[in-house]
């Protein structure tokens, strides 16, 4: 994980971090790990969205607990090819 490249392997051992964003007008927390924290910003920045609109949008969509539900929507991203590298020829991310 990490969409800017970083060497995540210290990550990968760290303790989730409590995290807070604004749903519908509540704060709500949940538990998340660096390298999906910064995935998740990576994403929102792509798709031109806040990390509360992002976690809003996921959350909507949940039927279990939220971190792991965050957790699995950034794993279908790179599986998806939204995160990650790019294939060979493929064009230049806009900034």
């Amino acid at each position: 994980m990490g969409a800017a490249g970083d060497d995540d392997r210290a990550g990968l051992t760290a303790a989730p971090r409590k995290r807070s964003v604004l749903i519908a007008g509540h704060a709500t927390s949940f538990s998340l790990e660096e390298p999906f924290w910064r995935d998740l910003a990576a994403i929102a920045k792509r798709r031109g969205l806040s990390l509360n609109a992002l976690v809003a949008s996921i959350d909507a969509e949940r039927r279990g607990n939220l971190s792991s539900t965050l957790r699995l929507f950034v794993l279908d991203c790179y599986r998806s090819g939204e995160l990650g590298p790019k294939p060979a020829g493929a064009a230049p991310e806009r900034p």
